[in-house]
């Protein structure tokens, strides 16, 4: 429901909502109470100044009331803390910003002798559309005698979603540490996910979900609303498998993340929550896991404007492979803001295509050599990417 529904609203119950309604209502009332005056041209200036001083305040109000008290008293249309106290209402809570946790992997040169990485190293990210992300050991790695590559807790230095970001982005000491040749964020590298305060439709999704959660019997909704409380779970991320795929009363409930996947503690927290902590109907079988994933080899041919400089095809090339990236949900939407895969739906390398176009002046003309990939009950990853730049 928009703003004009809820004027319209007020408008058939009798209330006058204009300027001109209002000056008309004012008149009326004034020339029903007996008013002796007699000079109501719009020229005089006693008039004017006392139906300013009755109008202007009531269209105050009622801009006030139709903008924004009406609307926060619906879920569908409410915002922030008003969002906050209908969500309240039904026992689901705003989840806060939480930092990304994992570990890296750090290779040393040499194997000789006994090593430390300080805690508080940072690692970061290359620049992703201008940002970039920094991770910091939060313990001590200790390289023993003989060992030439040690994993090390690490956490971001900030809250976000952005910080998720897939496996081999964090490769970048900004301060060179001796007798560290390498490091990297491997496969199954976070452990807990980053996550920006619950935006508006996420918490309007849970607190929609809850409406049906709130039964004795346990629904999608009821397991739904367990997981997605989990900090980096959207409610329109959970994904479920009827059917009795291991037996009578089981099912799976399959989690799209909106970056990198968690490392497989962080699915046990939540199938111990589920399953171990009694959360569950009698009788279920409920299994937590991750979204199954399709691999793919996308390529791209693209000719760029004649006048762009070695640096900026250079910085061409590789903004577009961090865009087609962020489509196949290797970082988050705090980048860039392609149309993302998703499962059971069709994904678009023609959308693709225009949304290079709008994003990167420099492009003359692309042209993929994928078709469009249909997701079942999965989600499409990339294996392998290839940018060819023509001249």
């Amino acid at each position: 429901m928009s703003d004009v529904d809820f004027k319209q609203a007020l408008a058939d119950a009798g209330i006058p909502t204009t300027d001109a309604g209002l000056r008309q209502a004012w008149e009326a009332e004034v020339s029903a109470q007996g008013s002796k005056l007699s000079n109501t041209s719009a020229y005089s200036p006693f008039w004017r100044v006392v139906t300013a001083l009755v109008t202007k305040p009531v269209l105050w109000i009622l801009d006030f009331f139709v903008a924004t008290v009406l609307p926060n008293f619906f879920v569908k249309t409410a915002v922030d803390s008003w969002l906050d106290m209908l969500a309240w209402a039904v026992n689901v809570e705003r989840k806060g910003a939480t930092k990304a946790q994992g570990v890296l992997l750090f290779t040393r040169t040499a194997p000789g002798g006994a090593m430390e990485v300080p805690a508080r190293t940072v690692v970061q990210s290359a620049a992703i559309n201008g940002h970039i992300y920094q991770l910091v050991t939060t313990t001590p790695g200790l390289f023993t005698d003989g060992l030439m590559q040690l994993q090390i807790p690490v956490e971001a230095i900030e809250t976000g979603s952005g910080f998720n970001l897939a496996p081999g982005y964090y490769a970048i000491l900004p301060e060179p540490l001796p007798g560290i040749a390498q490091v990297v964020n491997a496969d199954g590298w976070l452990t807990t996910p980053g996550a920006d305060p619950e935006p508006n439709e996420d918490l309007r999704l849970r607190t929609r979900n809850q409406f049906s959660a709130v039964n004795q019997w346990h629904t999608d909704a009821v397991y739904r609303a367990m997981i997605s409380a989990f900090p980096g779970v959207s409610p329109d991320g959970v994904y479920f498998q009827h059917g009795a795929p291991r037996g009578p009363g089981s099912a799976n409930a399959f989690v799209l993340f909106e970056a990198d996947v968690p490392a497989a503690a962080f699915l046990e927290q939540i199938n111990a929550h589920i399953r171990d902590s009694g959360n569950h109907g009698h009788g279920d079988d409920l299994l937590v896991m991750v979204m199954p994933e399709t691999q793919h080899d996308v390529s791209i041919q693209i000719w760029p404007r004649a006048y762009l400089t070695a640096e900026q095809l250079q910085a061409l090339e590789e903004g577009v492979a961090q865009f087609i990236r962020a489509a196949f949900r290797e970082s988050s939407t705090s980048d860039y803001q392609p149309t993302r895969t998703h499962p059971q739906s069709r994904f678009s390398f023609s959308r693709l295509g225009e949304e290079l176009h709008q994003q990167f002046a420099g492009i003359e003309s692309l042209d993929f050599a994928n078709v469009d990939i249909v997701s079942e009950l999965n989600i499409p990853r990339i294996r392998s990417l290839q940018v060819h730049l023509h001249d």
